[in-house]
Order: structure tokens, then C-alpha cells, then sequence
């Protein structure tokens, strides 16, 4: 029996999409396994092991509703924890995209519309170079972004430097990510809603570069929201700094995005300037660092560094939290550690940056 590393299963009912994938996954180095529905593939799942699935969300020609993709990948979950899903749909909503991501583990999803080879073979590339994170019952672990949310000093460190491009033209992608490199980050670039609503879930970001018109025909089809849109309501949501650069500058549109979504900068595409966007990257990162330090303290620490900022001495601080002053500067001594500063004034400047 082949390792699931050189092994992948296609479920999908349409034989020229069949083809496709068959091909690509065949020039990554995997020997493939094709079922055409749910019943071919419970024996597959169950007699071998797969580093990776691409399934059908519908696997009837003649139903149009048909979930049975679902299944596949409630079944893949199940008897091939290690296996990762990659969800292929013609018409799949938002809604549905988020199940598939959230609660049966895609590891992303694709519409056919909007295929692109490039970016399917990129997708299959990653999944085969990480290595998946075992649970003590044998399944895959991904960590909810909301887990992250006050991660420890050290954890934040690691994760400072990731940034997010969400971008689906080739040059302007580049543009951003070249930028981002010589800012120092870490950088992950999608070109769809799908790819990068599976990235925020699996992993924490320091930043996310937005296009708002993604995929703008599909949304006009569907009356959907538009997709940048809903990636700008993800990244609130998690407390990520998000900056927009777009081709779209209408002012009042702009201030609204300003307000409802808190991002960090918005970027008109026609104006755009290296030297602005790398300034504004840099003031993003301050910001983050100072939010993601103050995170290791604890709620005392805390307290007694919000006195500090306030130009409180030691005895005053002592008098409002009603303890010693040696207690005062043991806390001091932990917060100045934590922070990585030795004066007063620089850790108040930590505050200072952190509630920008």
C-alpha cells in the first residue's frame, strides 16, 4: 500500500473534471484513486490512505441540490483523518463554503468558474510539503483563530511577521508580496475568497492585504455580498489589521469601510505609492507588536502599567490598588521583563502603541 503521501482520491462525477484533477495531482507525484459518488468512495477511504481529496460539493448531474459532497468529506474526516479536503463546487454559497470549512475540515474550497490550474497545483503543493497536526485520536488539529486571540509572548513572536494577500490579479499580487518580503514578513499569498477564508481559519496573521473587488461577476451572479467585503468582516472579527488596496474610490464608500470594517489603511490602486505602502506597513507592525506583548501580562500587570502610563509614582499606583509598594515594584520588575525594556518611559510607550 502506497503512504498517503504519494496518494490522492477524487470524487467528482463529471468525467472531464475527472481529467483535470487526475492530471494535475498526477504531475505533483501522486498516484491518484477516482470514485464518481459516495459509494465508490467509502471502499477507497476505507482500504487506503490519502494525502489528499478533491470532491464534488454535487455528485448528481441530474440534481442541482445535491450535498453528497458533504458526506464525502464527513466520511474522509472519519475513516482517513490525515487526508485533507479540498472542496470543488460549481454554485456553492458563502454559507455553505464555511460548513464545509468549519465543520467538516475542508482544508479549503474552489469554484469552478474561477478555476485556475496555477493556483490548484499551488494548493496541492502546500498541503504535500505541511505536515499534518495529530490529535491523541488520530485526526487532524487546526487552531480557530479565535484560540489565538492572547496567545503567550513567545507564540506572538513567532507569529508577528505573517501577512495575508488577498488578491486575484497575478501583478498586482506580486507587487504586494515583494513589498511585504522586503518589510520583513512572512507572506501568504490567495487569489480567491475560498483559499483565504481556509488560511484564516488555520493560521494567525499579523496583517491582511485586501482586494475588495474579488471574483466581482460571481457576486453580481449570486446578488452575494462582495467577497472582499466579507474577508474585511473575518479580520475585524479577529482582531487583524487589515489595509485594502483597491481600485475602487468612491469617498463616500471609502469612510463607510473606514467605520464599519476599523481597517488600518485603505489604498487606492491608482495612486499607489511603494514608499506609502511600506510606511504604513511599518506603523501597522509597531502597533501589532506593542498589542500582541501587552498580551503576555497578566490582569494586574496590566492594571498597574495603565497607572504607570498615567504618570502615577509607585506609592500613588500602590494607593489606588490598595497594595505595598514592594508589590508595586515586583510587578514593575515582571512587566519591564515581559516587555523587553528597562525605563519607565519605554513601557509606557508600549501602552501608548499598543491602544493606537
Amino acid at each position: 500500500m502506497k503512504s498517503p503521501e504519494m496518494r490522492a482520491l477524487i470524487v467528482e462525477d463529471d468525467n472531464s473534471w475527472q481529467q483535470i484533477m487526475n492530471e494535475i495531482l498526477s504531475d505533483c507525484g501522486l498516484e491518484v484513486d477516482i470514485a464518481a459518488n459516495l459509494a465508490e468512495a467509502i471502499p477507497l477511504l476505507k482500504n487506503k490512505l490519502h494525502r489528499l481529496a478533491v470532491v464534488d460539493l454535487s455528485l448528481s448531474p441530474n440534481d442541482h441540490n445535491n450535498k453528497d459532497g458533504l458526506r464525502v468529506l464527513d466520511s474522509v474526516r472519519r475513516l482517513d483523518p490525515n487526508c485533507r479536503t479540498i472542496l470543488l463546487t460549481g454554485f456553492a454559497t458563502v454559507e455553505l463554503a464555511v460548513t464545509a470549512l468549519t465543520d467538516f475540515g475542508a482544508f479549503t474550497f474552489l469554484r469552478k468558474e474561477s478555476f485556475q490550474r496555477r493556483q490548484f497545483k499551488d494548493i496541492v503543493n502546500r498541503i504535500l510539503v505541511s505536515a499534518p497536526q495529530m490529535t491523541d485520536n488520530n485526526k487532524i488539529s487546526t487552531i480557530p483563530i479565535s484560540s489565538l486571540s492572547n496567545p503567550n509572548l513567545s507564540t506572538a513572536k513567532n507569529l508577528l511577521n505573517q501577512a495575508l494577500i488577498v488578491e486575484d490579479d497575478a501583478g498586482w499580487r506580486n507587487i504586494l508580496e515583494d513589498l511585504l518580503k522586503e518589510s520583513g514578513f512572512q507572506v501568504q499569498p490567495s487569489t480567491s475568497f475560498g483559499e483565504a477564508l481556509g488560511l484564516l481559519r488555520r493560521d494567525k496573521y499579523s496583517i491582511a492585504i485586501l482586494d475588495l473587488s474579488l471574483n466581482e461577476n460571481i457576486n453580481k451572479k449570486n446578488n452575494q455580498t462582495p467577497q472582499g467585503y466579507q474577508l474585511l468582516e473575518i479580520t475585524k472579527a479577529n482582531n487583524i489589521p487589515a489595509i485594502v488596496v483597491s481600485g475602487f474610490s468612491e469617498p463616500d464608500e471609502i469612510e463607510r469601510i473606514y467605520s464599519k470594517y476599523s481597517i488600518s489603511a485603505y489604498i487606492e490602486k491608482q495612486s499607489f505609492d511603494r514608499i506609502t505602502f511600506k510606511r504604513i506597513l511599518e506603523n501597522v507592525k509597531i502597533a501589532y507588536t506593542a498589542t500582541d506583548e501587552l498580551s503576555a501580562l497578566t490582569e494586574r500587570e496590566r492594571e498597574v502599567l495603565n497607572l504607570l502610563a498615567l504618570g502615577l509614582v509607585n506609592k500613588e499606583i500602590a494607593d489606588k490598588l490598595i497594595i505595598s509598594t514592594n508589590t508595586v515594584k515586583r510587578h514593575l520588575k515582571a512587566i519591564f521583563e515581559k516587555l523587553g525594556v528597562h525605563t519607565r518611559s519605554a513601557a509606557t510607550a508600549k501602552v501608548t502603541s499598543g491602544n493606537r
